[in-house]
């Protein structure tokens, strides 16, 4: 088994801020490679938002704010990369198919390198174009809240016998 990205849906967000939004359980990759074409002037509105915060479903090619860290078995790792290509060929102008898996697998690499936290972990991910250009991209772990996030209303005490 390795890890993979699972894209998840904890709202109904997504779909109002992406032009695509992922579906809930799709495997992910960061997906920056969707903008290293794109001039940061002219990236506007749903697009920058995606450039921004989203992580790319590699069925749907649709974004999810957050993933969490799943288990994939080696043919589902495979077959992502797989699809991978095929979009990179049929999409993104790959020049051939060796050349696209080749840069499918790298991608699938580097997402499975994002997922050394237990199962489940949510991801979450920050991207800025560098003064040279360069998308720049930041990970970060959500971490779920432990603190109380309400004070008791009341308190419940035992029954108390007559007379005492």
């Amino acid at each position: 088994m390795t890890r993979l990205p699972r894209t998840i849906r904890l709202d109904a967000s997504d779909a109002a801020i992406f032009e695509r939004a992922a579906e809930p359980g799709e495997w992910a990759v960061p997906g920056a490679f969707m903008f290293v074409q794109a001039d940061p002037a002219l990236l506007k509105g749903k697009a920058r938002q995606a450039f921004a915060n989203g992580f790319l479903g590699t069925s749907s090619f649709g974004w999810s704010t957050l993933v969490a860290v799943g288990e994939a078995d080696e043919a589902e790792a495979a077959a992502v990369a797989e699809a991978l290509a095929d979009r990179f060929v049929a999409e993104f102008g790959a020049p051939d198919r060796a050349s696209a898996l080749a840069a499918a697998r790298e991608e699938v690499e580097f997402a499975t390198g994002l997922c050394g936290h237990p199962v489940n972990t949510l991801l979450a991910v920050s991207r800025e174009f560098g003064a040279d250009g360069d998308i720049r991209e930041s990970f970060r772990v959500i971490e779920p809240r432990t603190e109380k996030l309400h004070a008791p209303i009341w308190t419940i005490v035992p029954d108390q016998e007559e007379g005492h």
